[in-house]
């Protein structure tokens, strides 16, 4: 009987774009061979972890959705990351998450120094203001602000999940091979 996939690569399938999705971009095309390489979409010890950082430093640093799985294929180029793991990761900044990570990059800049009115941030993202005011807005002091601590939280993040999914990775090695090894532990009885 051949074995389920889990929880988390069934989501995985269902919310990365395939292989193919990703090469059709425009953006990749000019990339080539290059992206096309096969140990970029090979989960390994060492690219997953890569990916993981990649795409959630381009997810949360980017904010631009579409280009943000661009971005962050881009990145694992160079830094051998897996470019699928990366795709998935950009999710994290999504419409539901996007306020909080602006008003925690605001917040931030304001602590290291920069003057932005998270105020009226807010009084612009409860009125559904259009691109003329949140241009101005942006232009104000806000932007060196927001652009700072988008830096900082993605950088942050970005070593965290580095970290993190290193220790997963390890954690499902490591029991994928105690399921070899000792079957009998792992076997549901009716």
């Amino acid at each position: 009987m051949a074995e389920r996939p889990g929880f988390f690569r069934r989501l995985a399938d269902k919310a990365t774009p395939s292989r193919e999705e990703v090469l059709e971009s425009r953006w990749l095309k000019p990339f080539g061979t290059r992206v096309r390489q096969s140990d970029l979409w090979r989960f390994t010890r060492r690219s997953v972890p890569r990916g993981v950082a990649a795409g959630l430093f381009v997810g949360i640093f980017l904010m631009i959705p579409g280009l943000q799985i661009v971005g962050a294929a881009l990145l694992c180029m160079p830094i051998r990351g897996n470019i699928p793991i990366a795709a998935a990761m950009t999710f994290l900044s999504n419409p539901a998450t996007t306020p909080f990570f602006l008003i925690a990059a605001i917040a931030l800049g304001n602590k290291l120094g920069f003057h932005a009115d998270l105020a009226a941030f807010e009084a612009l993202y409860s009125s559904g203001a259009g691109i003329g005011r949140w241009s101005q807005w942006l232009l104000s002091d806000a932007a060196p602000a927001m652009i700072t601590g988008l830096l900082l939280i993605a950088l942050v993040s970005a070593f965290v999940g580095y970290g993190v999914s290193i220790v997963v990775w390890r954690w499902w090695v490591h029991r994928k091979w105690r399921r070899r090894t000792r079957p009998e532990l792992f076997h549901r009885h009716p």
